[in-house]
């Protein structure tokens, strides 16, 4: 068959697809809503790590995927609810046929209310039919708009990380960088304007001259072109037109209601972070394990501890190398290998005497710049690189609790830290845990 537009093969072929598009929208709607739960797990997941290594570029791709998982979840489930709807109008019409309003032998103000407000059988299952049809196509059209401003935003992120690194030259950051983010950021308001009066500077002579060269850029930075035609029969009609003036809101509104709580006191919350009288469990290995969580800067095993000796984790973030460079700035190479990176275009490795001899005086400056504390009892802390069990980089030690009494205490991870060139320490984590070394000696006995 001809794919030809002009085609009235093709055309009749489109209307009658059209008209059994239906179950198409069905079958898609149950796998596609199969699939989100089933993949809202590792996402979720896969953005907490994100988050806990300070990688912002998985971090936007992660967050995307999570926005996306929702609108998909929360229409698709619209569409199925209603698309059942109609299946059972449509089979109640089988059955009954019209509305006889005779029959219902309802007083004749009723009568007259019920024919202008809920009118023909029909035209129930006509309305049915097209917001099922509306909501199907409009579920996939806001995820490319949600595509789109991700991708706005990740520009602008990777040109203000360009304009934050100081390595980079002042031509660079300040004759590229700060212009090409002002021309994008007045393209990006003009655009949202755009779309948010359903393209009223398209409408005029006077802002064409201007805006048409912004749009002719902004529909590749957003990704327009691949959905610009379901853009513009979407909204000549009037039908169309309202419903695009209701979703922004209508998401604002799910957005809110998502987010309210209950709560139980003014001072106790169920996620606070942990300090020297809350105890999160982002900060005990059995309990991340447990809850699938990841390591809140600093854990320890348990928050009983009944061995002689404490093992510590500490989660290596990605600003604790910039204050290695600065206590230590030889250490400091030339080119920054942090960040993307691939290993088809790697420049060769160090040699590896030089290497260890540089991990060695790396290793040494992180000691000298951590102080693991016990109450009152400082520790000098000797490291090793290594990974928790949720694959997190971080420096384990080991202390040593033979002189400290039994109870509870507070452990705490101080790291030395500098304001320009003002040097001072200040705490990053503490959390309480309780020793209680009789308890080892009381589950060998009773065993």
């Amino acid at each position: 068959m001809s794919n030809n537009p002009q085609d009235q093969k093709f055309k009749k072929w489109l209307d009658i697809l059209q008209q059994e598009s239906w179950q198409l929208e069905l079958i898609i709607s149950g796998f596609a809503i199969y699939g989100l739960f089933t993949i809202i797990g590792p996402i979720e997941l896969a953005n907490q790590e994100a988050q806990n290594d300070g990688n912002v570029y998985r971090v936007f791709l992660m967050q995307g995927l999570q926005i996306s998982w929702y609108i998909l979840t929360i229409n698709l489930l619209a569409h199925v609810i209603l698309r059942g709807l109609w299946i059972g109008a449509i089979g109640l019409r089988y059955v009954s046929g019209e509305i006889d309003y005779d029959s219902l032998n309802y007083s004749p103000k009723f009568k007259r209310h019920l024919l202008k407000r809920v009118g023909s059988f029909d035209n129930y299952v006509a309305v049915l039919e097209k917001y099922c049809s509306i909501i199907f196509a409009v579920t996939f059209l806001l995820v490319f708009y949600l595509l789109g401003l991700l991708l706005i935003a990740f520009i602008f992120t990777l040109l203000g990380l360009m304009i934050a690194k100081d390595e980079n030259s002042a031509w660079l950051r300040y004759g590229i960088g700060i212009p090409v983010i002002i021309f994008l950021s007045i393209g990006t308001v003009l655009t949202f304007i755009d779309f948010a009066t359903q393209g009223w500077l398209k409408k005029k002579k006077w802002t064409t001259f201007f805006y048409y060269p912004i749009y002719w850029l902004f529909k590749y930075l957003t990704l327009s072109f691949l959905y610009r035609p379901m853009v513009y029969n979407f909204l000549d009609t009037k039908f169309g037109k309202r419903l695009s003036m209701i979703i922004v809101p209508l998401y604002i509104g799910l957005s809110i209601l998502a987010a309210t709580g209950f709560s139980i006191s003014n001072f106790i919350e169920k996620d606070m972070a942990s300090n020297s009288f809350t105890a999160n469990a982002k900060n005990y290995n059995d309990q991340i394990a447990k809850n699938n969580l990841f390591a809140d800067k600093a854990s320890i095993p348990s928050k009983i501890i009944i061995s002689s000796y404490l093992d510590v984790f500490v989660v290596f973030g990605s600003s604790i190398e910039d204050d290695v460079f600065f206590f230590k700035k030889e250490l400091k190479p030339d080119k920054d290998r942090r960040g993307i990176f691939s290993r088809v275009f790697s420049d060769g490795n160090i040699p590896w005497q030089e290497k260890g001899k540089q991990i060695e005086e790396y290793m040494t400056t992180l000691e000298d710049m951590y102080k693991i504390s016990i109450d009152s009892t400082a520790f000098k802390p000797k490291f090793v690189v290594t990974q928790n069990d949720q694959d997190q980089l971080g420096l384990q030690t080991v202390l040593d609790l033979s002189d400290i009494p039994k109870g509870k205490h507070v452990l705490s991870v101080a790291r030395k830290d500098h304001r320009d060139e003002e040097i001072y320490t200040r705490v990053i984590i503490s959390f309480p845990f309780w020793y209680q070394p009789q308890a080892m000696e009381l589950s060998t006995t009773i065993y």
